[in-house]
């Protein structure tokens, strides 16, 4: 797959996480390795494993993985003539205890870990090795046991130290008085007395140092001179059969090198399997059904990064259709949806469990391929299009019947007219070659393709008009909004000027709608819906009477016709102290003026003041404004 997919989808964030737990080395160098398989078989059975790895440690079982510590470089020394020291072998005996105490382990899960506990019958058994290294080596040093001529050698050694010690006690009581200190010290390794300057040459030895104030010298008495050299001949003829002792442990560690890989291969592997299982106890991740017909099923879906508080998705795809675009305002969750379907889907083809409820479903891709960007970099924003664009390009060379397409912000970055085209064609040559198909887009164009083209499907990111806040949650089947004129109106902007705004965009959909329409050549792949109505069967144009209350559809409140249509249909509507212009194809009667008024009192000016100062004039009954009150909190 695209490496730049795994980067854009947060793949190689979720293996830094995973890396986490790893125990060893090699359990670190399976997760930098790891990427998505395509085989569906290998898939489910590198679930299974994890799953399995789940089971294990759901039993409050704590798994004895070796840390491998200090192994790793000695590997590359096979075969390389080099001789392992004292503390290399004591690694290589800590890593044959682990591995057995592994393999004692997994024998015992094999009831509720049958697949993963069976790998560790690949486990050699290399007690015979263990015992030859406890044998020679002990506390990080070569034993004297390990041979019989070392320990010859040593028993030579104690001996001719002792008769050393007894000479250097019979020198210290001759020269007491001619010492500065009553004790043996060192002087390069070499046993000597701290004799007073002045009575050097009283002293029978060789001066082998003297102090910093020079009133002391270091003499070597001459009574042991003759031991010592006798001592640092047995002292190479020890380093010497230590080196044979080592080479001989080297020798026979290296015969055994196959098995140690082999252990090394499978302690590897079982570090990889249990990391992921941790993993997935801290992300609650489960396991899913897998197919290989492009179906995405998935229930109560997290993002892996965004930790358990965030809102779960819900998302379908590959049954009735197999593109589907998305849309809503900005950060309500557009993009996080596309992520969480691509990053969910690389990890499940990798064998991870991931966040989803039960009975999740998810397909096995050949490639999965995203333009996805934020879109923020005021810097980069004048190659923004071109780098979607150059996205696109490679996807549609690559893009195939098992190919899972996210494509985030349609249409961005450049002339929306051209933009939208664009998107359109992109999505009819993406489904023709048989893709799966996410794309994101806040342009009515794209949403009105998406509901007329078969295999096609809208979606909507859910949100609170009220309270401007993102509900986060994917309605299918519906198209949504930007919320454009909500947040604006939401925020204090003045109604006339929202209204005005509503008002633009409808003359601009009425004239794109009378416009010509564009020939194009449509895949026979994707035949054209039937539209819900013919063109000649228009609604009626509703008819209102000055000092009727009507319904503002857009600004979800009543108001007072106050003027008669002008050659558009606007209609100017007081609302409380406002007047704005609002087209009357976006009126509806609420309350007939006959009912609202006491009868006959029809005059204008007496009625627009009463709406304003309701309270002082008192021209409607209580009845009637009580009335008015609950039929207002009913509708909202």
């Amino acid at each position: 797959m695209n490496k730049s997919t795994y980067q854009r989808l947060e793949y190689d964030r979720v293996k830094q996480r995973l890396a986490d737990f790893a125990m060893s080395y090699l359990g670190r160098a399976h997760i930098e390795n790891m990427e998505p398989t395509i085989e569906i078989v290998l898939a489910t059975t590198l679930l299974q494993e994890t799953e399995e790895a789940v089971s294990v440690i759901a039993h409050g079982a704590s798994v004895p993985i070796p840390s491998l510590e200090g192994i790793e470089p000695l590997i590359g020394t096979f075969g390389k003539g080099f001789i392992f020291t004292p503390q290399d072998f004591m690694h290589f005996a800590r890593f044959i205890e682990s591995t057995q105490q592994l393999k004692s382990f997994m024998k015992k899960k094999e009831s509720i870990a049958p697949r993963i506990a069976s790998y560790a019958l690949s486990l050699y058994d290399q007690r015979e090795l263990l015992a030859e290294i406890r044998r020679c080596i002990r506390n990080g040093q070569v034993d004297n046991e390990a041979s019989a001529a070392l320990s010859r050698i040593r028993k030579k050694m104690n001996i001719l130290d002792d008769r050393i010690r007894k000479k250097l006690d019979t020198a210290l009581s001759k020269y007491r008085s001619y010492l500065q200190e009553s004790v043996v010290s060192a002087r390069g390794g070499r046993y000597v007395l701290s004799v007073k300057k002045e009575y050097r040459k009283q002293v029978g030895g060789a001066v082998l140092d003297e102090s910093a104030s020079g009133q002391t010298v270091f003499i070597e008495p001459a009574d042991i001179a003759d031991l010592y050299v006798e001592l640092l001949h047995l002292q190479s003829e020890e380093a010497a059969e230590e080196t044979r002792v080592l080479s001989n442990l080297t020798d026979l560690v290296e015969s055994n090198k196959y098995e140690i890989l082999i252990n090394l291969e499978t302690i590897g592997h079982y570090d990889f399997m249990f990391a992921k299982a941790k993993y997935a106890k801290i992300i609650d991740g489960r396991t899913v059904k897998l197919n290989d017909r492009g179906r995405i099923s998935i229930l109560c879906g997290r993002h892996p990064l965004l930790g358990r508080h965030s809102v779960p998705l819900d998302i379908r795809i590959g049954d009735n259709y197999r593109a589907l675009v998305i849309t809503g305002p900005n950060t309500g969750g557009k993009t996080v949806s596309l992520k969480t379907v691509g990053l969910l889907t690389l990890m499940v083809q990798s064998g991870l469990l991931v966040p989803v409820g039960d009975g999740s479903e998810f397909a096995v891709y050949k490639s999965v391929m995203v333009d996805i960007g934020d879109g923020q970099s005021l810097e980069n924003s004048l190659s923004t299009f071109s780098s979607h664009v150059k996205n696109v390009i490679g996807i549609l060379k690559e893009a195939g019947p098992s190919s899972l397409v996210l494509l985030d912000e349609l249409a961005s970055g450049t002339d929306p007219g051209e933009g939208i085209g664009l998107s359109i064609a992109v999505l009819e040559e993406l489904y023709r070659r048989g893709a799966t198909v996410m794309a994101t887009t806040h342009f009515n164009e794209i949403k009105k393709f998406a509901h007329a083209a078969p295999g096609f499907e809208n979606a909507r990111m859910e949100f609170d008009a009220e309270t401007l806040e993102p509900l986060y949650k994917l309605t299918i089947g519906q198209a949504g909004s930007s919320y454009a004129f909500y947040i604006a109106q939401k925020l204090g902007m003045p109604l006339a000027l929202i209204e005005r705004s509503r008002q633009i965009t409808y003359e601009a959909t009425q004239r794109s709608s009378e416009a010509p329409a564009i020939t194009t050549t449509v895949s026979e792949e994707i035949p054209v819906k039937e539209t819900m109505k013919e063109k000649g069967e228009r609604a009626p144009i509703p008819i209102f009477a000055i000092g009727d209350c009507v319904w503002v559809h857009s600004l979800r409140r009543t108001g007072i016709v106050c003027s008669e249509p002008d050659h558009r249909g606007n209609i100017t509507v007081q609302i409380q102290q406002e007047k704005v212009l609002i087209n009357r194809k976006r009126l509806s009667l609420y309350i007939e003026r006959s009912k609202l008024y006491p009868e006959g009192d029809y005059d204008m000016d007496i009625v627009f003041e009463s709406v304003d100062t309701r309270k002082k004039r008192k021209m409607m009954s209580k009845r009637h404004v009580e009335g008015l009150k609950i039929e207002y909190k009913e509708n909202q």
